[in-house]
């Protein structure tokens, strides 16, 4: 479905560029299986290693993707923070609880289990930012964050494209209708087209991020696993400015739809996937997407295994001014 324009927006949308050279990420510290997540996240599979080595491996994924993006010329801050008693298996994916704008404003949303609402830390995420030349940020809150009814996971379940002010949202669990309009509303954009899944499981896919990816020029979309009237009103909207990529649903298994393109300092398009989604691609496929940057994959096959989300997941663009 498409919602109407709002004809008041508390802020003007302000993302005409598509793009940002600049990230936050956060490490693995506590990253492990995460049961709560696992009931509506069938993209999660459990390894036999201990917590111990799977934090290890993580570690080590996340380091080396960091200095991967540093080396590409991307600006790569790392929101760090002391362990506690209170674990966040999915600190890692830090796209699930803000997103940022040029207006210098960060927007904090509600997250479905309750050991992920432990990672919503603005004070941390405030500092880190400070520390890497930002400007302090506005916070906003959508829903209500420490026991909410209904959830909207950020990034995860919202693609947006900031050259078309548009929107694209598949409605699930983690993704309330309601606050989708809240936010699309609050931070101005002009369109949100929602949208209703379903995999060969017979559920929906538990955020959008996982099967749909916007560029500036190009989109990626596991088109199949939506329904058929829905499906021809998303691709029609998609087709209007992008080169339009249909992955299976078994590519969407090798997160091919969870890519993201960023620039380096020099402006120049990379898209950063994981290895496993690069290897999924076929050659015709990757053809594509190099005409819309330098194609960057990276390994995080235990971050992906046991979480249950890849790279994109793992990147939370950050948009404001320094």
């Amino acid at each position: 479905m498409v919602a109407p324009f709002p004809r008041e927006s508390i802020h003007s949308h302000c993302q005409a560029v598509h793009t940002t050279n600049a990230v936050v990420m956060v490490p693995p510290i506590d990253f492990k299986f995460n049961t709560e997540t696992s009931a509506d996240n069938e993209f999660q599979t459990s390894l036999s290693l201990s917590d111990s080595q799977v934090r290890e491996k993580a570690l080590a994924e996340f380091n080396q993707m960091v200095e991967l993006l540093r080396s590409h010329g991307v600006t790569v801050t790392v929101m760090d923070y002391a362990k506690s008693k209170a674990e966040t298996p999915d600190a890692v994916f830090p796209n699930n609880w803000f997103s940022t704008s040029p207006s210098g404003d960060i927007y904090l949303f509600p997250m479905a289990c309750e050991n992920r609402r432990r990672e919503v830390r603005s004070h941390a995420l405030s500092e880190a930012l400070k520390s890497s030349g930002f400007k302090t940020p506005t916070f906003h809150e959508i829903g209500n964050l420490t026991s909410p009814q209904a959830y909207l996971e950020s990034t995860g379940v919202m693609i947006m494209d900031h050259s078309n002010s548009t929107v694209y949202a598949a409605l699930s669990v983690r993704c309330d209708r309601q606050l989708l309009q809240e936010y699309v509303d609050l931070a101005g954009f002009r369109e949100v087209i929602y949208f209703d899944t379903k995999m060969s499981s017979g559920s929906p896919v538990y955020h959008t991020n996982v099967m749909m990816a916007v560029g500036e020029g190009f989109a990626v979309i596991c088109d199949e696993i939506i329904e058929e009237f829905e499906r021809r009103r998303v691709l029609t909207s998609l087709q209007k400015t992008k080169d339009v990529i249909s992955i299976t649903e078994e590519q969407m298994g090798y997160f091919c739809g969870n890519v993201l393109q960023l620039k380096n300092e020099k402006g120049e398009r990379l898209i950063a996937m994981s290895l496993s989604a690069y290897n999924a691609f076929t050659l015709e496929q990757k053809s594509v997407l190099r005409r819309h940057g330098k194609l960057v994959p990276i390994d995080v096959s235990t971050i992906e295994t046991i979480g249950g989300g890849s790279v994109r997941c793992m990147i939370a663009e950050n948009y404001l001014p320094k």
